[in-house]
């Protein structure tokens, strides 16, 4: 039997979306908070974070990721936070890392870990491995769950060799991004392959990059697993790229596919304690 619940992540932001691309996408903690507060009811279980200056720039600033967890709080006390320690616009460990120097209220639940160097459209992202395993060391070291993201197989079999080495949590936390033309493909051969070499207790999300957003997610849905959604993976509702999303329109599109299958996203207390976030 299929679970009745989901976790659902919105990923509101990202690294790429700017004002010239969509007068949508929110750059300043209170434009975060207001696409939170749009959200929350319709449901959602974590936020992905990353932070802009205020030019609209990617930063790693740790004051900007506090003023904008300050503001998602704000409208949602216990909203799970996920913040990004993407090494996309930046390699050092110390930039990368600072976020995770948050403490009190603002330290967060989750942080990004991607787990190999790739190409994306425009660029690589680095990955090196002994990056990506001080970046594991140090989310253990302050009980910061990583959220594993993984875009093809041998992704997935550092999972296992982390987590035999110690760096990685008894129950993974793992997103499954589809869709980037140099990783795994929408299908549902290429993500159940995915799916099926994960640890038997992975807690995992479908991801779908651009125009595969929406038939990832549902592929997700029905292979049982949670969803990723928000404008940081596509700007568009739609596969010819006509109509501007907002946040609340994809958060409210995964409810609509989840509804047909008879499931609901997990409340962020929900996932918290499905997660063992905090233990």
């Amino acid at each position: 039997m299929l679970n009745e619940t989901f976790p659902l992540s919105l990923a509101p932001t990202g690294m790429v979306p700017n004002r010239s691309m969509t007068p949508h996408v929110p750059l300043s903690p209170q434009e975060l908070a207001r696409d939170v507060a749009l959200c929350v009811p319709i449901g959602i279980s974590s936020v992905h974070i990353h932070a802009r200056n205020s030019e609209g720039e990617p930063t790693w600033s740790r004051d900007e990721y506090a003023r904008l967890v300050g503001a998602v709080k704000d409208v949602e006390p216990t909203m799970v936070i996920n913040v990004s320690t993407s090494g996309r616009n930046w390699s050092e460990i110390e930039k990368r890392a600072d976020c995770l120097s948050l403490d009190g209220d603002l330290k967060p639940d989750i942080a990004s870990l991607t787990l190999s160097s790739q190409n994306f459209m425009k660029g690589p992202s680095i990955n090196s491995p002994d990056d990506i395993r001080e970046l594991a060391r140090i989310m253990l070291e302050r009980g910061i769950t990583p959220e594993l993201e993984v875009f093809d197989l041998g992704m997935v079999n550092a999972i296992h060799v982390m987590k035999s080495d110690g760096l990685l949590p008894n129950l993974p936390l793992v997103n499954v991004f589809v869709g980037n033309i140099y990783g795994a493909q929408a299908t549902a051969l290429e993500m159940g392959v995915m799916v099926n070499a994960l640890p038997n207790n992975s807690i995992w999300s479908g991801a779908g990059l651009g125009v595969f957003q929406a038939s990832a997610q549902m592929l997700a849905l029905a292979m049982g697993g949670g969803v990723r959604t928000g404008l940081e993976d596509s700007i568009f509702l739609d596969v010819k790229k006509t109509v501007l999303a907002t946040n609340a329109d994809l958060v409210t599109r995964v409810s609509e596919m989840a509804s047909c299958l008879g499931k609901r996203a997990m409340s962020p207390n929900e996932f918290r304690k499905a997660a063992l976030l905090g233990t």
